[in-house]
């Protein structure tokens, strides 16, 4: 696919789902097939959401290299091409990186999150060889994960003004580096699409952005797939009230209950009270223990959000 049908694949929510796991916390593939179909079924569809397979909020830096691959697999199957699905790796060096573009451009992905080769100690011209090695060898989509909270993890829009000519190079993920305002990068907007990750939605809209992520899209799709047909047909403030009356709430819980444990698992413990268990997160991270489950249900039922009777 050439860049600009890529570019119309990645736009909307993007769904940074989580990874079913069993009792012996082993991936349930079968799970991530019935999830998926969920997904599909409830308009997370192409054109309008991406279903991001092993990325960080999906435990995709725990899994085994022999794990995310068949869950890729089987989302794309499941989704039998009614849906943008796209692949995470993290961290890797260029070699690395090219393998694994391949092996996912074979499985049926759309697309693949890459974030920078961070041990790598890249400097802007290494981002630059990186990404211009993988999208020569890429035939899909290529969002970059711009992460400057890591060290070597931040890259600058003078960098992406450079990268403008590779093709597969579609979508950048957009925390600005300190010392970078956020609307720098939107003079690209006509080269790449501009995904937010600063929990800004509406701002990134407006200044001509294609997408937001937000970890909870995959537990109650309806309710950001609401949020972008808000924003898309003009009606910001709106969408604005709908986003804020929901995820600055789960922001403070999912910051109260991270000092216990880190990475406890808040969306999968949301599925849980919607009656679709997928099992826990790998430790030594720990499960929400009663009274946690319970605020949690409280504020989801404030949200109006659907759920089990005995979950």
């Amino acid at each position: 696919m050439d860049r600009a049908e890529l570019r119309r694949l990645i736009v909307g929510p993007v769904a940074p789902v989580p990874t079913p796991f069993d009792e012996n916390f082993e991936v349930d593939l079968g799970k991530m097939a019935e999830l998926t179909q969920w997904w599909v079924e409830s308009g997370a569809v192409a054109g309008k959401c991406v279903i991001k397979i092993g990325a960080q909020a999906g435990e995709g830096e725990k899994l085994r290299e022999s794990e995310w691959p068949a869950l890729l697999r089987t989302a794309v199957q499941a989704a039998g091409g009614k849906a943008s699905i796209m692949g995470a790796i993290h961290h890797k060096d260029t070699v690395r990186a090219v393998e694994d573009v391949k092996k996912a451009q074979d499985l049926g992905a759309m697309g693949l999150q890459i974030s920078a080769a961070i041990f790598n100690s890249p400097n802007q011209d290494d981002h630059l060889r990186h990404y211009e090695a993988i999208s020569d060898a890429s035939e899909i989509g290529i969002m970059i994960y711009n992460t400057p909270w890591w060290p070597y993890g931040s890259m600058y829009p003078d960098t992406f003004r450079k990268m403008a000519d590779f093709e597969h190079i579609v979508a950048i993920k957009w925390s600005p580096p300190e010392g970078v305002e956020y609307e720098e990068i939107f003079e690209l907007k006509e080269t790449f699409n501009i995904i937010d990750n600063t929990v800004q939605p509406v701002r990134n809209h407006k200044l001509g952005g294609r997408g937001y992520v937000q970890n909870e899209i995959g537990v109650y799709p309806a309710h950001d797939l609401k949020i972008w047909d808000l924003m898309e047909s003009g009606r910001y403030d709106e969408a604005e009230s709908l986003f804020d009356s929901v995820v600055p709430k789960l922001r403070a819980f999912g910051g109260k209950i991270g000092k216990s444990s880190g990475h406890k698992g808040g969306a999968k413990a949301m599925m849980k009270l919607m009656g679709r268990p997928i099992g826990e997160q790998r430790p030594p991270a720990t499960p929400l223990d009663a009274d946690e489950m319970i605020e949690l249900r409280d504020l989801m039922a404030e949200f109006g959000w659907p759920m089990a009777e005995e979950a």
